[in-house]
């Protein structure tokens, strides 16, 4: 089974995406490769910070890996919090705070259009690839359920009544823009 190195310290991003993979890949996380350091997240754009992970992991440890960076884009708010999802609120990357932020920014606000972006970058004997997921919703009034993580309880997708964290792993790993992202780095992947 091929190895690849997820370029990723959050547990819940590695348990959707071995969920995603099983049985296809084996998934390293960055604390099973080794790597304990914090992995800058720079740039100004989510291909941007998906590059510089991916980029630095296979720098240091030479192994075939690939890293994600996702941002929720609010229509009302210019697109914001954007590539500052995990930092919205601020350097502590609390995602209470930062789904209060958005919420509060958008009270008394009618459109309530988003969308999930998720960037994969992946580096695979030395060439790099990128794969995008996308899915389109609104932001919900309050937060409701208690399953995902980040701004899953207030995001609710497209064709649904129910936000990200009350679908549950599974429906929300077959609709998410995560998955849809994965999907395309899965198809790449067995064809390489």
């Amino acid at each position: 089974m091929k190895k690849l190195i997820f370029a990723t310290n959050n547990p819940h991003k590695l348990e959707e995406v071995r969920a995603m993979l099983a049985g296809r890949f084996e998934i390293v996380s960055l604390a099973e490769a080794g790597c304990f350091e914090d992995i800058p997240e720079t740039a100004d754009t989510i291909e941007g910070n998906a590059l510089m992970k991916a980029e630095y992991v296979y720098g240091k440890y030479h192994a075939d890996c690939f890293a994600d960076d996702t941002g929720l884009e609010i229509d009302a708010l210019n697109g914001e919090p954007g590539v500052y999802s995990a930092r919205y609120a601020g350097e502590t990357k609390n995602p209470v705070d930062n789904m209060n932020k958005v919420l509060t920014a958008m009270q008394g606000v009618e459109r309530r259009e988003a969308a999930f972006r998720t960037v994969i970058a992946l580096v695979l004997s030395g060439k790099r690839f990128t794969f995008e997921g996308k899915i389109t919703g609104h932001i919900a009034g309050k937060p409701s359920g208690k399953g995902g993580f980040g701004y899953d309880p207030v995001f609710v997708p497209d064709g649904y009544a129910q936000t990200f964290a009350e679908l549950g792993g599974e429906e929300k790993n077959k609709i998410s823009h995560r998955a849809l992202a994965v999907g395309k780095l899965v198809q790449f992947l067995v064809k390489n």
